[in-house]
């Protein structure tokens, strides 16, 4: 039963961030070699000014943001997921059974908070867009407190607010990175035409 709840909370916790990267990360090493180096600046620097792409500045704060997120969140569930795999763990330390799967939802939902965050992040630098910055800086803070009600069992108010925190940024990192609701339409509408 533990091994299952181990790969369980794992899946829930790493599935998206795995999807993102083998869907847009994997097919591109420049981008492996920033999620995976992430410290030479100005071999960043040279990878964005030398790029005749528009997007690429988006796709590297994409992959930073992803990274960072990936790593954040093994930091959060490495000790959670070994105390998993020890005999009879049905909660850690005396707290209730569903702290182990909504660690994991809150560990999902950090991993792609810093991904958006790093795409908003890096463009209001970029563009000097400083209301963005404080958003982005104060939504961290917000989420990040209001997971101290996990220690008073108050599950449902963290993952909440953590989820819609969530959806917000995502809608802000994709209009940053330049999308609208056309491109969606067109998106739907082309597959839907080449379905028939």
């Amino acid at each position: 039963m533990t091994l299952m709840v181990f790969f369980g909370c794992t899946f829930i916790a790493f599935g998206p961030a795995f999807a993102l990267f083998s869907l847009t990360v994997a097919k591109d090493a420049e981008q492996v070699i920033v999620l995976i180096a992430r410290k030479a600046d100005e071999g960043l620097l040279s990878m964005i000014n030398h790029q005749s792409d528009p997007l690429r500045k988006h796709r590297i704060a994409y992959v930073s943001g992803l990274g960072y997120g990936i790593i954040s969140g093994l930091f959060a569930m490495v000790n959670v997921l070994a105390d998993i795999t020890g005999p009879g763990a049905l909660g850690l330390h005396n707290d209730p059974q569903n702290f182990l799967i909504v660690s994991a939802f809150l560990t999902s939902c950090f991993v792609l908070l810093n991904t958006f965050w790093g795409v908003v992040w890096f463009h209001a630098w970029d563009e000097k867009k400083w209301f963005n910055i404080f958003l982005v800086v104060a939504s961290h803070l917000f989420v990040s407190l209001m997971t101290l009600l996990n220690s008073k069992h108050q599950y449902l108010a963290s993952l909440v607010s953590a989820y819609i925190t969530m959806v917000v940024m995502g809608a802000l990192a994709f209009k940053t990175a330049g999308g609208s609701l056309f491109n969606i339409y067109k998106l739907f509408s082309r597959k839907t035409r080449t379905d028939h």
